[in-house]
């Protein structure tokens, strides 16, 4: 299929000069708004408690922040309402809280569960600390939401419900079965706490009613600082290790001519679709992360194929300037790179208009990557190619000359 007349010759290099420009102002323009304001990382890169709700009553995001924040038990929330025409009152609410224990809560547990005392009571331990009360070992989970403990005899459970819930801020999860012996041998209970999740429903049920604030959480994440640093280098490495050996892969199938501008035309994409991200406050996840990955492949496949084309003409057109060549070489394939980019991006389209939550961000990114990877391929891959062959050309023709001077200075 057609959609140019065949032996039509666009001229694109003439005003390259002019999209060069508008890549290194996209380009620029998107690395400063990394950096300033920066972008939304979401809870798998920045760490804190995300919960999903969907409320039964019609409330609104202002409502649900001042809710949170007036409670004082957590920072000042993000919320987001998440398009879903099954729960049209669905919203995202995240907080930089995590773990339900800080250190105080701690050794206020480890006093209260008798931890490493020994003796009689009355030779010091107390009357808190009978022998069927004393932990040999304590240990948390990371997000401080369940205890595991042991002891050297059979626990009492209704004593060790007196001890925890003695302790301030510590709220045992409502179950039948909590706490419960899990290794009867070793005398191990396992506590389950209240988690972040748990204790921002109770705080939405007190602020806002319980005629609107469902039993539980459509779903609970979270995500440890420390966890999301390390997902946050991985995430750029990923990225930029795609980058390395895609420009070995072009370097060693066509020469080292091609491989910078096909390089440069992926980072260009990846950059210009972070912005984006920046520009409309849409968070950096590791599905952003993935749709930037995609990105790049698919702007690699497109400048490959112009690419392909070049290094066939160069064979059939030796008489031609390499800028000439470039342009029948792009004219040739527009129709191709039209059809395949714009099938993908109905495709994406359809995501994109009727998605929800991350889907709609992922392909958000897919469909400004498409836009930006069929444009790299024309005005930042093949232009920065045609001027690293000058380059390398008038270097040859130096050589050449310098080397005619020393044969006639011989003779």
């Amino acid at each position: 299929m057609e959609l140019f007349k065949p032996g039509k010759v666009y001229d694109f290099m003439r005003v390259r000069k002019y999209w060069i420009a508008l890549s290194v102002l996209l380009a620029l323009g998107s690395l400063i708004l990394l950096f300033v304001p920066g972008p939304n990382y979401g809870t798998d890169f920045k760490g804190g408690t995300e919960i999903e709700v969907a409320f039964t009553k019609a409330v609104d995001g202002g409502e649900i922040r001042h809710a949170v924040t007036k409670s004082g038990a957590f920072s000042e929330p993000d919320v987001v309402q998440v398009t879903d025409p099954s729960h049209p009152y669905r919203y995202l609410i995240r907080v930089q809280e995590i773990s339900t224990v800080d250190e105080a809560s701690k050794d206020a547990l480890r006093k209260a569960l008798c931890l490493g005392v020994e003796g009689d009571a009355q030779e010091g331990a107390g009357p808190n600390c009978p022998k069927d009360a004393r932990a040999t070992e304590l240990k948390f989970s990371a997000g401080g939401d369940k205890l595991s403990v042991r002891y050297d005899t059979d626990p009492d459970l209704e004593k060790l419900k007196k001890q925890l819930t003695a302790v301030p801020n510590v709220k045992l999860r409502a179950a039948a079965n909590n706490p419960q012996v899990v290794n009867p041998r070793d005398h191990r209970v396992e506590i389950q706490l209240q988690s972040k999740g748990d204790q921002l429903l109770d705080v939405l049920r007190t602020e806002l009613g319980k005629d609107r604030v469902p039993d539980a959480a459509l779903r609970v994440e979270w995500v440890g600082p420390k966890a999301g640093k390390q997902l946050r280098d991985s995430a750029r490495n990923s990225v930029a290790i795609a980058i390395v050996f895609i420009m070995l892969y072009l370097a060693f199938r066509f020469d080292l001519r091609f491989a910078p501008g096909v390089v440069l035309a992926c980072v260009h994409d990846a950059l210009v679709v972070l912005g984006a991200f920046v520009v409309f406050h849409k968070e950096v996840t590791l599905s952003t992360i993935a749709a930037v990955l995609t990105i790049v492949g698919y702007s690699m496949n497109d400048t490959v194929v112009v690419y392909d084309r070049i290094r066939e003409n160069l064979g059939k057109h030796r008489g031609k300037s390499f800028s000439n060549i470039i342009n029948l070489s792009i004219s040739e394939t527009l129709s191709r790179t039209i059809l395949t980019s714009g099938a993908t991006m109905l495709s994406v389209l359809a995501f994109f208009i009727w998605g929800t939550g991350v889907i709609k961000d992922f392909a958000f990114a897919m469909v400004v990557g498409i836009i930006a990877g069929t444009y790299s391929s024309i005005y930042v891959a093949a232009p920065l190619t045609e001027w690293i062959d000058t380059k390398m050309s008038g270097r040859s023709r130096t050589e050449e000359v310098k080397k005619r001077l020393r044969a006639a200075k011989a003779t």
